[in-house]
């Protein structure tokens, strides 16, 4: 199964079988790779054996739920791969709106460290500004709609990260879904999408080409 039916059905609910088991599929491009975990089963899109990725999930820990997403595992795959990565990553999704963003954004020009990030991971990124607040749209993993925002400490703490993380669903087509990643630790920043009506579906860890 391509990766990008497996996140469409997870947009709409219909998760892998919570079997603990693993499935790899085929990386979607030559830049994303990663392991993606559901409730009680895990999706590793990467190119390369097989073999060696079942047999070294078994060497790391005795718990298959829990063998994927353990540093060790994790640490042997980007030794293998010579790819990067940031963190383990909670990943949520939410529907498109109708109408214009509630917010008052502006489209401006890409030169902003979040969107220079953006530029590196995503296709097509657009990027609007409010008032102490970034939002950047592009297509990342397989194509996907992902959203990313940027507030400025001097402002936080008064909404506007959930009424940046509300605009990305008006800016997306009509009947798609726009997916976001948080760190697990970033209370903030998921307490913002999931007030968005973002919904968890998992865990992501991207393994990237260069830092």
């Amino acid at each position: 199964m391509e990766l990008a039916k497996i996140l469409d059905g997870a947009a709409t609910g219909d998760f892998p079988e919570p079997d603990g088991g693993t499935t790899i599929v085929p990386q979607p491009s030559a830049r994303d790779a990663g392991v993606l975990a559901f409730t009680a089963h895990t999706v590793i899109f990467l190119d390369d054996d097989p073999e060696w990725i079942r047999a070294t999930i078994a060497a790391t820990h005795s718990d298959p739920l829990a063998a994927t997403m353990n540093p060790a595992f994790l640490a042997a795959l980007l030794a293998r791969t010579g790819r990067t990565t940031d963190t383990i990553d909670l990943l949520t999704v939410a529907g498109a709106l109708p109408g214009p963003p509630p917010l008052p954004i502006t489209e401006q020009s890409q030169d902003h460290p979040r969107v220079r990030r953006a530029l590196s991971r995503r296709d097509d990124v657009r990027t609007w500004t409010a008032a102490g607040g970034v939002l950047t749209i592009g297509q990342g993993v397989a194509g996907r709609w992902e959203v990313s925002i940027e507030v400025d400490e001097q402002v936080r703490d008064r909404g506007l990260g959930r009424a940046l993380a509300l605009a990305a669903r008006h800016l997306i087509p009509p009947g798609a879904v726009v997916w976001s990643q948080q760190a697990a630790g970033n209370a903030r920043s998921i307490r913002a999408f999931q007030s968005a009506g973002y919904r968890p579906v998992g865990a992501e860890l991207l393994l990237h080409v260069g830092p």
